[in-house]
């Protein structure tokens, strides 16, 4: 008996090749030998064997490291003594599937005669199935108001879903009538064409996978067994709710077949931007404009509030973009057990259409101003003669 090839050289590598390199080099000799591309040519069947044979075992981590070190005697507890079997050891069908789509169109079982038993390509199920169908689940997008996200409100929603015919209960057959196996398929759902070695298993042309076909279609739903409908659903929005929010409805989403339970409706919340309030997580922001006077010598104002208004002290002196906290005035946290804060930023406001007794008062004012009431102002002067004095240092070198 002739020694067997190094797997190396089969698939045309250096022996440091990494599995990316590997599975394109096997890619090239697979679809080089393949027996479809070779009908009838014996030696190139064989090729296409070893070469699948030396990717098995150099894309297994364990078998290589076997291999690397005791060449094909180490593989020998690995396959037995009848060497290497395909139905038994060819983890890796998958990868040759996909390979190979590209000649085959990727799709129905290619292999399933070669590979059969094996862990990448038993003899698969169809997808599809003639006994009761799950209705798919479905998403819808709702804009709310800020104000529903905060204290929870309730929509009524109509929505077109596809139910389940009620005449044939989603069997698509009409009354008297049923599913019949597929005489094409035998009910398998599937075709294998070829013989010998290597077969090809296909969807059924007739039932489309299913197995079954009707003769004689509900005329309610033309045999589909779902209808459009229209569905009114009442909608509960809970306190604390924000965009992204997903609230789930069970049984409200498309409706099964063949007896199948509905699928179940997911609707995902939106909330509006608020014109007074902006929130990050359970915490809410906002601006409050306050007459500079009293941020000159404090005094008490009103603030907004979920609630309602909070009063809010005004310190003495206080500066422009000063926040207050006010605990638990936030918003409700969705589980119902916590609130978050406001934080209350305050903007002065300079006061406009002044008659002429104001502008006199502020006048006297303004004379009776000292340096020292301004200590931002005075900072900010200093600081620009400082960046003057530099300049001049920096221009004369």
């Amino acid at each position: 008996m002739a020694a067997k090839q190094d797997y190396y050289e089969l698939l045309g590598v250096e022996r440091s090749v990494s599995p990316e390199d590997l599975k394109k080099a096997y890619r090239k000799m697979a679809m080089k030998y393949h027996p479809d591309r070779n009908a009838g040519d014996k030696a190139a069947e064989e090729k296409f064997k070893a070469v699948s044979e030396a990717y098995e075992v150099l894309s297994d981590a364990s078998k290589r490291r076997q291999y690397d070190q005791y060449g094909h005697d180490g593989l020998k507890s690995s396959f037995g003594p009848g060497g290497f079997d395909f139905g038994r050891d060819f983890t890796h069908g998958a990868d040759l599937q996909d390979i190979l789509g590209s000649i085959f169109g990727g799709g129905g079982g290619l292999f399933d005669g070669f590979f059969g038993g094996g862990g990448g390509g038993g003899r698969r199920q169809s997808s599809r199935s003639s006994g009761p169908q799950s209705g798919a689940d479905l998403r819808f997008d709702l804009e709310i108001d800020f104000e529903e996200a905060a204290f929870g409100s309730e929509r009524e929603l109509t929505l077109p879903i596809s139910d389940q015919c009620d005449p044939c209960e989603g069997s698509g057959a009409a009354a008297g009538s049923k599913r019949e196996a597929c005489r094409q398929c035998g009910g398998h759902g599937a075709v294998i064409s070829g013989n010998g070695l290597f077969q090809i298993r296909q969807t059924c042309p007739v039932c489309g996978g299913e197995g079954t076909i009707i003769r004689n279609p509900c005329k309610n739903c033309s045999g589909t067994g779902r209808v459009k409908s229209h569905k009114r659903i009442t909608l509960k929005i809970p306190k604390g709710v924000e965009t992204g929010s997903r609230l789930r409805i069970a049984g409200k989403g498309e409706g099964g077949v063949r007896g199948g339970p509905s699928g179940d409706l997911y609707v995902i919340l939106h909330v509006k931007a608020h014109a007074l309030f902006q929130r990050r997580e359970d915490d809410l922001f906002c601006e409050v404009p306050v007459p500079f006077d009293m941020l000159a010598i404090g005094g008490t104002i009103q603030v907004p509030t979920i609630d309602g208004f909070a009063k809010l002290k005004i310190d003495p002196g206080t500066e422009t973009g000063k926040v207050y906290r006010l605990r638990g005035k936030g918003m409700p946290n969705v589980d119902g057990f916590s609130r978050g804060d406001l934080h209350a930023q305050v903007i002065p406001e300079v006061p406009v259409n002044l008659n002429a007794r104001q502008k006199k008062a502020l006048a006297e004012f303004q004379d009776a101003s000292e340096d020292s009431n301004y200590p931002l102002r005075n900072r900010y002067m200093d600081q620009a003669e400082q960046f003057f004095e530099r300049r001049k240092v920096i221009q004369k070198n």
